[in-house]
């Protein structure tokens, strides 16, 4: 029985997984949204008054802000109280800007608002939390990292070590915020144990394991009575593969703080690493006992096991799940996970099919039917299929579009193709099917087939930017004679459904290359490729880049996607058509 079904449906986690992190560690609200009841009620009822006397301009500009703030037009509310505000120089109504503008919906415009706030209150930390809570959400951590430090320098207390694991969780690059970190700790007066773990974070984080190593060990003299520093320490050990040493740095932190559930959790880790399955499970009890038999707890508890293939401990935790009528259906998915990578098929297969309709659903019928395809069962497989269609009618077409792309992978590319002409003869207007139909058409080189399938989806629905994109930029992409400016006007049309659609912005500024702009085609590839790169935008854009004389962009690029890309069809094609472009020669 080839084992790697546990490896995919319980990827590597982070130290604490998230579905403890939740329960165990809360989480940090970011300002800048609304409640659904504080959109019930007046928004503005919590501002600050105004109480300076007006001109008669700035009366009435502000009667007009408060009356479109009333009536929800928010950025014109917004506008007016702005204007006032820069008139007075009132932080009060830069607040209320500020306030006003959280309703919005524009990230922008609030971000305006907070910094006239912040300018006309520099000693104010409300506006300094709410910009970095901004700058995370558009990944920026640098600046949201100099928010933090400036507020930090006026007195305030803000938490750094839970901001930078947010950073390095989310893939932030942690040089230059280390940069950042060591400058702040040569300016603090006296020592800040918050600061110093912050660092030690980035440090090993960015490859200075040595020097993190150092600083926690002179920690471990000065603040012993740290948790955090504990935890930290435990953390950096299970990820050097060091368990011994994890384990050390678990059970000295709960010396400090006794029950504490991230040492705990670290504890278990280590235990399970070492192959001390009794002492993890007596650990992991004590968790449950602690913190009440919660489903997302046993469930992440399971998958620490699962992570190192401990699958009696996992089956253990999972089973008392599945006797209630609310159980998570991620509980039978993984218990058919198990079964199967156990040998036991049947029984994996009544754990997949109890999995409810739910975001597992898809997922454990998918895993079922491999499973069964894996036994020589491909009949079976099929017909378990089938049936899971008439059981489910609100999943028929994912159901359909799952069969055939097994049977595409068992070779039986034949059999697909009858699935979908059947399927699609009963149900025409099926537009996940048709599209499919129409893709698998145009990897068989039939043009006409393909067109067809996508134009009998525009036709039911003119606003599917998806069939409309596909056929645009298949038209492009073929330079077919007399069609790039219809191949433009689809792909415009899908623009206009969709302007943030990075595989819509490479196709527009595909077509406007191949008729002939360069110039105009270039920003728009900019855009797509700094929003997917994709090695197929990559090749469009080092080919514009390299017409249009930017050689050494060109080059560059294009040994990122050498790096970045195993695979690169189409940029090896590229490479085929103009050889100059490989400054190094090679097209491996």
């Amino acid at each position: 029985m080839p084992r790697g079904t546990l490896h995919r449906l319980t990827r590597p986690l982070s130290l604490v997984p998230l579905a403890l992190a939740s329960l165990l560690a809360g989480c940090q609200g970011l300002p800048g949204g609304s409640s659904a009841a504080e959109s019930t009620a007046d928004p503005m009822a919590s501002a600050p008054p105004v109480t300076r006397g007006l001109d008669a301009d700035s009366l009435s500009g502000l009667l007009v802000a408060e009356l479109a703030g009333q009536r929800g037009d928010y950025p014109r509310a917004t506008r007016g109280f702005l204007d006032v505000a820069e008139r007075y120089d009132s932080a009060a109504l830069a607040e209320r800007a500020t306030l006003a503008a959280r309703f919005s919906e524009d990230a922008g415009l609030l971000e305006e608002a907070a910094r006239r706030w912040q300018a006309l209150a520099p000693q104010s930390d409300s506006p300094a939390r709410l910009l970095s809570s901004l700058a995370i959400q558009r990944g920026d951590w640098n600046a949201a990292l100099e928010q933090r430090l400036a507020a930090i320098a006026r007195g305030a207390q803000e938490e750094l070590t839970g901001f930078v694991e947010g950073a390095l969780e989310a893939g932030a690059d942690p040089t230059p915020l280390l940069t950042r970190m060591r400058k702040h700790l040569a300016s603090l007066d006296e020592p800040r144990h918050d600061s110093e773990l912050a660092t030690a974070l980035l440090e090993a984080a960015a490859g200075e394991r040595t020097a993190a190593e150092q600083r926690l060990t002179r920690l471990a003299r000065t603040a012993p009575e740290q948790p955090e520093l504990w935890q930290i320490r435990a953390r950096l050990a299970l990820e050097a593969d060091a368990p011994s040493q994890a384990r050390s740095a678990a059970l000295r932190g709960l010396e400090v703080a006794p029950g504490d559930p991230r040492l705990m959790l670290l504890l278990a880790r280590a235990e399970i690493r070492l192959g001390r399955i009794e002492a993890a499970e007596a650990t992991t009890n004590a968790l449950l006992d602690d913190h009440g038999d919660d489903p997302e707890l046993r469930l992440g508890l399971a998958r620490l096991f699962l992570e190192e293939e401990h699958l009696p401990p996992a089956r253990r935790l999972l089973l008392p799940l599945i006797g209630d009528d609310a159980a998570p259906p991620l509980a039978f998915l993984l218990l058919g996970a198990i079964a199967e990578d156990e040998g036991e098929v049947d029984n994996a297969l009544l754990y997949y099919r109890q999995v409810p309709e739910s975001e597992q659903f898809l997922s454990a019928r998918l895993s079922a039917a491999r499973m069964l395809i894996a036994e020589d069962r491909l009949l079976d497989a099929r017909a378990f299929l089938r049936l899971e269609r008439l059981r489910h009618e609100a999943y028929r077409s994912e159901l359909v579009s799952l069969e055939v792309e097994l049977l595409d992978e068992a070779g039986l590319g034949e059999q697909a193709d009858a699935l979908l002409d059947s399927e699609l003869s009963q149900h025409p207007d099926d537009k996940r099917l048709r599209y499919q139909r129409a893709m698998r058409a145009f990897a068989d080189d039939d043009l006409a087939a393909m067109e067809a399938d996508l134009r009998h989806i525009i036709e039911q629905d003119p606003d599917n930017a998806n069939a409309l994109n596909a056929l645009g930029y298949t038209l492009a992409d073929l330079d077919l004679e007399g069609r790039l400016e219809e191949a433009r006007e689809l792909i415009e049309r899908a623009h206009t459904l969709e302007p943030g659609n990075p595989a819509i912005l490479d196709s527009l500024g595909w077509v406007l290359y191949r008729q002939g702009n360069p110039e105009e085609a270039l920003p728009r590839l900019e855009q797509a490729w700094s929003a997917m790169p994709d090695q197929e935008v990559a090749a469009h854009l080092i080919e514009v880049l390299w017409v249009l004389g930017e050689e050494e962009r060109a080059n560059a690029l294009l040994e990122e996607a050498r790096q970045r890309f195993d695979e690169r069809p189409q940029i090896d094609e590229l490479l085929q058509r103009y050889p100059e472009l490989d400054a190094t020669g090679s097209v491996d």
